[in-house]
């Protein structure tokens, strides 16, 4: 069966003075899919997420996103570009001196022509969607827990219903019920978002909640794509950097 790309890497070669970080990639994102890019440290994992992002470009081959190359946008719309994307940061990064109402309402403030009653409506049905409960809306980031706090980012990544959402190591530092937590999140943000459809993207050294989570997955090592696969077959994977990989992280 083929699939819409939402994300195209067509060589894509990434070089930072005489360092090759990513190598030769060749491989697309399946739109409405959730897909998880795995790798040891410095595999080149966050350089190939700040190329979706547009924050790096190519040294030479072409990143497409939405069927857009993002080293052609000027900042302007790039930025504009950029209402695309939901981000969920590894630490949540929320502004500490906002509540966590004003941290979802701010990239409608900041994007958006909407009032501030129509904001006020949009904020409380995010934060149903995700699970908040109500005491937590006018509290500071501070004054909650780490997993509410990555409820919170999530909330805040969903505000312009983006196309593509994307995730930096979400359960980096979380105990396994909230790692779980985190994990059902993903996927029921991702499914009650099908009709869009939402393509989602994981950074991630997590091989536990890569196979729960993952259609597609795949392994970097260096800068080099080792594999691109169905989650069920990288689970099967003979290939011994996949075969040590899966052995070191369980």
């Amino acid at each position: 069966m083929s699939y819409k790309a939402s994300i195209e890497f067509n060589n894509l070669v990434k070089e930072f003075g005489d360092h090759r970080v990513l190598n030769d990639l060749d491989f697309n994102i399946h739109e409405g899919k959730i897909t998880t890019i795995l790798g040891f440290s410095g595999a080149g994992k966050s350089t190939l997420l700040k190329h979706i992002l547009g924050v790096h470009h190519p040294t030479t081959g072409q990143v497409k996103v939405l069927g857009e190359d993002l080293s052609t946008l000027n900042e302007s719309k790039l930025r504009e570009f950029r209402t695309n994307f939901g981000m969920v940061f590894q630490y949540s990064a929320l502004f500490d001196s906002m509540t966590n109402f004003d941290n979802v309402a701010f990239p409608m403030r900041e994007f958006t022509n909407m009032s501030e009653e129509e904001i006020k409506e949009k904020v409380h049905t995010l934060f149903k969607q995700t699970a908040l409960d109500d005491f937590a809306i006018h509290k500071l980031p501070s004054e909650i827990s780490g997993g509410m706090r990555k409820r919170v980012g999530l909330a805040r990544a969903l505000a312009l219903q983006p196309k593509i959402m994307l995730y930096d190591e979400p359960t980096t530092g979380l105990d396994p019920i909230t790692t779980h937590m985190v994990d059902d999140l993903i996927t029921s943000t991702h499914n009650n978002n099908s009709d869009i459809p939402m393509t989602s993207v994981i950074i991630s050294h997590d091989i536990a909640a890569t196979l729960r989570i993952s259609d597609y997955v795949a392994f970097l090592e260096m800068g080099k794509m080792v594999v691109h696969l169905p989650v069920d077959e990288f689970r099967k994977s003979d290939h011994p950097t996949i075969k040590k990989f899966i052995e070191l992280s369980t």
